[in-house]
């Protein structure tokens, strides 16, 4: 790798013509997944971070993010490249190496539960993975390539399956991206660089090539360290109704976490705000795919078939709950998994008129496979593997067991997932349209401990119909009607019980291999008022399980049936080409929602750590003479600490990040980022939870746990375009 970045980089600096064409202006794609109505073709010619879907949309909720808004947003790691999704927020409560934190319509979706995510139709969500169910580690995407993000709201797609009923995001990679350098410095002792270009082949084929390797410390104490390496490479030929492409993508990275600290040790000065109990806390994670993608007109119809392979591996290293399971010698854990994933989306499309009624219909059929081995590990400041485990018990101390080849737990799980869908969409008259849409997901698993010699073999049908009206457009308004069926994925660890803290607690009932959901939507989007879009949205969604993060044992849990409700707002104002205005409003009211909430050992309806509301607003300028830039602020709101209790409440954070740019002659561009511009000291994650410091009772203290916002930083980039 380190041969191939020098290659790289060399290419990099010795093309001395301009190569391809910026990110921001490559066409988009048609994904064979993703239902957003992307357009082919055509020049955004106004600063503009989601195109207008007015007359194409098929839900209110529904949009599509341009490479623009890509390109101008302040980033400070890949997957807040999300926040531009209206009503979402990625936070974090441990270090870099790990998934982010999701949160959108009252759903604290942990590391990526009901957020499914997809980066060239391969989906990044890992289903039983040995930290958290449908895991979304997106620390191998490299900004600089991505050419938009198509998102969904609600289960009312066909296209869209497991995990992705509360939201989704298909990101789309460029087929060109310009030839260009860029070294970036920061405060907290961070560098990174990064080398792209694009080989023009002989006729209409293209080789994309880049690659971007950054460390990072971080106000930590003890610093991170964490390095990170990406590289990509992209053949491609054609257009998107007409062609073929081939991608390799390359991931690895290793650091050390600093997860959220007791309240109490903070305000003691046993540890600062920014330090750790356990210093060797650690992640490292590899990855790396490969993925292919047919577009071809075929008779009648759009033929669209992806490929794709993935091996990813991880360890994590976390001491939750500290010296609570065991006094001794702490309770830091290794969480290790070794994953392989293969699968296909093959998509037909057939566009008919008849009577005088437009119709357009998709027949798709989605696979996916997965071969993985979960383990768990009692571990010593990391590098000592202890001989025996910690079982925590409902009504009593942990008790000790002795592991079976180093192991706590060992899985050895098979995982099927076969999705045949169909979805029609009629234009009966110039201001009535439907979406009708079945899907069918056919579900199996195997599970073997290796510990126990336990295990279980399932699968699971589920049937989803799907729909939505749209009424106008009149004075450029429409109205939009949905509903439909969606699921989430279980742990099969806790299906087949072979580890039973992922499966339903108490009397909730067997653990189901699928947890569905139900969802409505009203709402509407206008551009009625000049240079204005808005779209405003209503929801109500019902699962019957909701997944829980267990904080105790660092994983995700079936829970209660739950149900939110909720409203959101969005509006982009363009007064001048070069200048945007945005803001999202997003409110909810989340709660369990079932009779017997003691079934579930819940004493009130309250959900852990579901934000009540979510506020964004930004301002985007681009080419206002050789600036251009963003201001970015959030808000996460108000949430429950504590699972069927009203209290505590946490306030949630607020946060301001800036970017500027300037352009200067002969293809160099000065740029700095600004985050928490204002330097707030909010936490990013707080839960409350039992952990134990050395000396307290055994029984441990129930507290706040707090992983702070990273303070007020600065980084400085410089850009050379060949």
């Amino acid at each position: 790798m380190a041969r191939f970045s020098v290659h790289l980089l060399t290419l990099v600096l010795s093309t001395a013509a301009p190569v391809g064409v910026a990110v921001a202006q490559s066409t988009p794609a048609k994904p064979t997944a993703a239902p957003a109505p992307v357009e082919d073709g055509g020049t955004i010619t106004v600063t503009a971070s989601r195109l207008d879907l007015l007359g194409r949309a098929s839900t209110a909720s529904q949009g599509t993010i341009t490479a623009k808004e890509v390109d101008l947003r302040p980033i400070y790691r890949p997957s807040q490249l999300f926040e531009s999704i209206p009503g979402l927020v990625v936070t974090i409560h441990s270090g870099e190496g790990k998934a982010q934190q999701y949160l959108i319509r009252g759903y604290n979706l942990d590391h990526g539960t009901d957020f499914a995510s997809f980066v060239d139709d391969m989906p990044v969500n890992r289903p039983t993975n040995t930290h958290g169910q449908g895991y979304a580690d997106l620390n191998f995407l490299i900004p600089q390539i991505v050419s938009g993000i198509d998102y969904t709201k609600g289960p009312y797609y066909a296209a869209i399956g497991d995990f992705g009923s509360v939201a989704s995001a298909h990101t789309r990679l460029a087929n060109q991206i310009p030839t260009q350098l860029t070294v970036t410095i920061g405060t907290d002792k961070y560098q990174e660089l990064y080398g792209g270009t694009t080989f023009q082949l002989k006729g209409d084929r293209r080789l994309l090539a880049a690659i971007d390797m950054s460390h990072y410390d971080g106000p930590w104490h003890p610093g991170q360290d964490f390095k990170k390496i990406n590289a990509a490479l992209r053949y491609s030929q054609g257009t998107s109704l007409d062609g073929f492409s081939l991608t390799g993508l390359y991931y690895k990275s290793a650091g050390g976490l600093i997860t959220d600290q007791p309240l109490r040790a903070i305000q003691s000065g046993l540890i600062d705000r920014f330090g750790t109990l356990d210093p060797t806390d650690h992640s490292k994670s590899l990855r790396y795919s490969l993925s292919a993608h047919l577009d071809k007109p075929i008779g009648p119809g759009q033929f669209a078939l992806s490929l794709y392979g993935i091996h990813s591996t991880m360890t994590l290293w976390n001491n939750f709950t500290h010296y609570l399971d065991d006094p001794i010698n702490g309770d830091q854990e290794a969480q290790s998994e070794s994953r392989n994933t293969f699968g296909a989306v093959a998509a037909y499309t057939l566009h008919n008129d008849l009577a005088g009624i437009q119709s357009e219909t998709i027949v798709g059929l989605q696979g996916r496979y997965d071969n993985v081995l979960v383990t768990r590990r009692h571990t010593l400041n990391r590098k000592t593997v202890l001989d025996y485990c910690t079982l925590e018990q409902a009504d009593g101390p942990a008790i000790d067991y002795p592991t079976v080849n180093t192991y706590c737990n060992a899985d050895r799980v098979h995982l099927l997932d076969l999705s045949p869908y169909i979805q029609n969409t009629l234009h009966w008259t110039s201001w009535l349209r439907t979406v009708a849409g079945i899907r069918e997901d056919y579900y199996h698993a195997t599970d073997h401990s290796q510990v126990t010699g336990t295990g279980g073999r399932g699968s699971q049908w589920l049937f989803q119909p799907k729909g939505s009206l749209i009424l106008g457009p009149w004075a450029r308004t429409e109205l939009y009607f949905s509903a439909g069926r969606g699921f989430h994925s279980d742990d099969v660890r806790g299906v087949f019980g072979t580890v039973p803290e992922e499966g339903t607690p108490l009397s909730g009932g067997v653990t189901q291999l699928l947890a569905s959901t139900t969802g409505y939507e009203v709402g509407l989007r206008t551009d009625i008022i000049p240079k204005l879009t808005l779209q405003l949205a209503a929801f109500q969604q019902d699962f019957k399980s909701e997944l829980v993060y267990n904080p105790d044992t660092g994983q995700d849990e079936a829970g209660a049936p739950s149900r939110r409700k909720g409203i959101e707002v969005s509006g982009q104002y363009h007064p001048f080409r070069w200048l945007e205005l945005n803001a999202d409003l997003a409110f909810a009211k989340p709660r369990y929602h079932v009779k017997d909430l003691a079934a579930y050992g819940l004493d009130a309806p309250y959900i852990a750590d579901a934000p009540t509301f979510i506020y964004s607003a930004g301002i985007l300028v681009d080419k206002l003479g050789p600036w251009s830039g963003s201001l970015i602020w959030r808000r996460l709101g108000n949430h429950h600490l504590s699972d069927g209790e009203a209290y505590p409440i946490d306030k949630g954070y607020s946060e301001f990040n800036l970017d500027i740019a300037y352009t200067l002659p002969h293809g160099w561009r000065l740029g700095v980022g600004v985050f928490n511009l204002f330097n707030s000291h909010d936490q990013a994650a707080d839960y409350y939870y039992t952990s134990r410091l050395k000396g307290e009772p055994l029984e441990g203290v129930t507290d706040f746990q707090t992983h702070p916002l990273e303070p007020r930083s600065a980084r400085f980039s410089i850009t050379k375009t060949l």
